[in-house]
This record gives C-alpha cells, structure tokens and sequence, in this order.
C-alpha cells in the first residue's frame, strides 16, 4: 500500500454526503470503501482504523524545523565574512551631478537588494577635482544614512579606492 492509497482510502472515510438532501437518513452511514478499509497491527496486537496514523507509524514524521541547521552561522561570524567579502556589484559615479549621481543610486540599490545582493561598491572619486569639499562623497554619504536597506558603510583599503570609493552592506530584506 503507497502513501496515495492511504490519502485516498482517508477521503473516501471522512467523506461527507454529496448534495442537499444528505444520507436521507438519522443515523450516519458510512461510505461503501470504509468497510472495505486495510487494517495493520500496530505495535501493541492492536489493529489500526486510521490509514493515516497507520502509515505515519510506520514511516515516521520529520520535523525539519526541530533542529538547527548544521550551516547556521553566528550574525558576528556572518558580518565578519561580509566584511572581507568582494563586493558584488560596483557603481561608478564619476563626472556625474548631484541629482544624476542620486538618481543612478536609488536604482543601483533597488536593483542590487531585488537581486539579492550583499555587499556593493560606490565609486565617488576623492573631490581632487571638485571646489572645495567632494561633491559626490557627501551625495552618497546622504543617501546611504537615508536609503532604508543600505546597510554599514566605510572606506576600503587603497588598492580598492581608498576614500574614493565607499563599500555598503545591503540590509537582508527578511530583516
């Protein structure tokens, strides 16, 4: 007997009358196939009515959420692997003005956290260029304290652009 013959011999047991009228009856007939139903022993001599219970007895039951993956990792080791990770996805910003660099951000990110990104790359430039303060610096530095999933943020080492170019982590979109 496979599981599906269980499932349907259940359906034709707890099966109720079909249409408006009922069994037509007061007392309850039960359905033809009930009668014809497999009995298996249980364990204790005694015989088993419910094909269902019989079948989980004899196959089990397992509970996949009763233990912890073997996987799972710490959220200080999972940060700490984020944080030597190459990012995933790199923005160049250069010659760009401010609303286009905030524009190109915006759908840098979106597109990044809907890809299931990690860990992204802006590239800004260090201002060597610009009057003054970086221009570009403080435009991603605002957007990344008011977009809701970039996560932290800092500067790299020089051979991945030093304090031109900022790395965020994007904020898991279950948490």
């Amino acid at each position: 007997m496979d599981f599906g013959d269980i499932l349907d011999a259940w359906d034709r047991q707890t099966a109720k009358p079909q249409g408006k009228k009922g069994s037509g009856g007061a007392e309850k007939k039960q359905p033809p196939a009930a009668k014809d139903f497999h009995k298996q022993d249980t364990q204790d001599g005694q015989k088993e009515r419910d094909a269902l219970t019989a079948w989980l007895r004899t196959n089990g039951v397992y509970d996949k959420d009763a233990e912890e993956p073997e996987s799972a990792v710490s959220p200080g080791e999972h940060r700490r692997r984020l944080l030597h990770k190459r990012p995933d996805a790199v923005i160049d910003l250069h010659g760009l003005t401010k609303d286009e660099a905030w524009n190109s951000l915006d759908g840098f990110f979106r597109s990044s956290r809907q890809q299931g990104l990690e860990k992204v790359l802006v590239i800004h430039g260090k201002g060597n260029h610009s009057l003054g303060e970086a221009v570009l610096k403080q435009i991603v530095k605002q957007f990344i304290e008011h977009c809701p999933f970039a996560g932290e943020s800092g500067h790299g080492n020089a051979a991945s652009g030093g304090t031109g170019a900022t790395w965020v982590l994007l904020k898991n979109p279950s948490a």
